[in-house]
């Protein structure tokens, strides 16, 4: 009787286990790839001719490719919005810096049981300005990931102990320094792309959270393992060439090696057998830099990087969920970068609380080829506080753009901005759209445009400002 009634508590226990194991699995894997300082005319799958990006078009092409994600035009403005879901106006002060008491997709994942990881770009310990704590190297766990490879987390690039992110790049690897030595003849991109697969390896039987924002393929633009041959690999080797055209030609070797790392994830996502379980997402932070020209759909398209034009911060993003994504659908949907916060707590199955960001929208549905509740409206609310760079807002939508100054243009159609629309010469739509925009603007707090720069002393939140989301529901 007692062996029966044992082996009766022990049969319970192992259902109890495979049902929790079986809860754990039905919550989605969640992979996103953010490039740095490339755009959509980079991209095979969006009409670039100059670039080799097979595995890219590939994700397009089993899911789903949007035509109207948006970004800020430089790094960290979209680096902070992204992991926060918040609009610029209500958290961002100092470039290079995430303010550590704002809650991040990390820590969201984190607390629904997933485990997580960061590998590639960090920037975000204020080390520019001497934030107080931006010697802090457990920073990237306060930020809710449990693992990190990292490249300036406590070293700048040009102080004691720095060095740039390709060629024997310094890094930080879950609380320990890699100095350039350590690293030595090795490429940054493959050293944080091993990480990645590594931890997709080792918690395969777990729901997982990796968020890569890569460092290619920002300047200086320098031969990839592809195309150096038997030139020396030390950090002499992130020189860039003095020529422009041979900077462009080792610039298309970065963004086509950028998309040979998308594959080897993706294989790595398949070999652990979660590819029917893991939405993987590719975007990018910001335009291209200005340096690069790129052919595009027939058209020379000048990289936008820094500012509001659409080459600034319009940005590439194709989604694939395999058995879930439609394949080769293409969307017009508006994607704002506070939406991904919303998204990936809605494939964990998270209701947003009084500590979660109000800004964003989910767009999962969309990847389940659904409606959904698409925006009618982006906002781009850029103060970057570094260089000389002026503080600008815009509110867009699909074909139309109208910034802060009341100047009002139809893109893409007018990629350059040069035909600027006044009353009534819009068209009818256009004027419904002019008046739609503006109540958006006027909705959301101004830009402090009379200080720039890293210098700048007035630099205002409104951490508290009204839900603006529903404008024009």
């Amino acid at each position: 009787m007692k062996t029966t009634a044992v082996a009766a508590i022990v049969c319970v226990m192992l259902l109890v286990q495979f049902a929790t194991h079986a809860i754990a699995q039905e919550k989605p894997n969640v992979i996103l790839i953010m490039a740095d300082d490339v755009s959509w005319e980079c991209f095979g799958v969006y009409g670039a001719e100059d670039y080799r990006t097979p595995n890219i078009d590939a994700l397009a092409a089993g899911g789903v490719r949007f035509n109207h994600c948006y970004s800020t035009p430089i790094c960290t403005p979209s680096r902070v919005k992204i992991m926060t879901g918040k609009y610029s106006f209500r958290n961002y002060t100092h470039f290079g810096y995430l303010p550590p008491k704002e809650k991040t997709f990390g820590q969201m994942m984190q607390a629904a049981g997933y485990q997580t990881a960061i590998a590639g770009k960090w920037q975000l310990n204020g080390l520019y300005h001497g934030a107080e704590d931006g010697q802090d190297n457990t920073r990237p766990n306060k930020a809710g990931f449990d693992e990190y490879c990292l490249w300036q987390v406590t070293k700048q690039k040009k102080g004691p102990g720095g060095g740039e992110r390709f060629w024997s790049p310094p890094l930080e690897h879950n609380g320990k320094f890699l100095t350039s030595e350590d690293n030595a003849n090795q490429f940054g991109p493959d050293i944080m792309s091993d990480f990645v697969c590594d931890f997709i390896r080792r918690k395969r039987d777990e729901p997982f959270f990796v968020y890569y924002p890569t460092v290619l393929v920002h300047n200086p633009f320098v031969p990839t393992p592809d195309t150096i041959g038997d030139a020396p690999r030390g950090h002499e080797a992130n020189k860039p060439p003095k020529s422009k055209a041979a900077q462009k030609e080792n610039f298309v070797a970065m963004v086509n090696y950028m998309d040979k790392i998308v594959g080897k994830i993706v294989s790595a996502v398949e070999e652990a057998g979660k590819l029917d379980n893991t939405i993987i997402i590719f975007t990018a932070d910001n335009g291209t830099n200005k340096s690069i020209t790129s052919l595009w759909n027939g058209q020379q398209i000048h990289g936008g990087k820094g500012g509001t034009k659409d080459m600034g911060t319009h940005v590439p993003m194709v989604v694939s969920w395999k058995g879930h994504t439609p394949s080769g659908v293409v969307l017009d949907d508006l994607i704002d970068f506070t939406d991904f916060y919303s998204t990936f707590a809605d494939a964990a199955g998270v209701s947003l609380g009084a500590d979660d960001p109000i800004d964003g929208r989910s767009f999962l549905p969309q990847l389940m080829g659904e409606k959904g509740d698409p925006r009618d409206w982006v906002l781009c609310h850029y103060q970057p506080y570094w260089g000389s760079i002026k503080g600008n807002q815009f509110a867009r939508d699909e074909g139309f753009k109208l910034y802060r100054d009341g100047a009002f243009y139809r893109v893409p159609k007018d990629l350059q901005e040069k035909n600027n629309l006044a009353a009534g010469q819009a068209g009818e739509l256009g004027e419904t759209t002019r008046q739609k925009l503006k109540a958006v603007l006027d909705a959301a707090p101004p830009v402090p445009e009379k200080q720039r720069g890293k210098n700048a002393t007035d630099r205002p939140v409104y951490q508290d400002w009204k839900n603006i989301t529903n404008v024009n529901d």
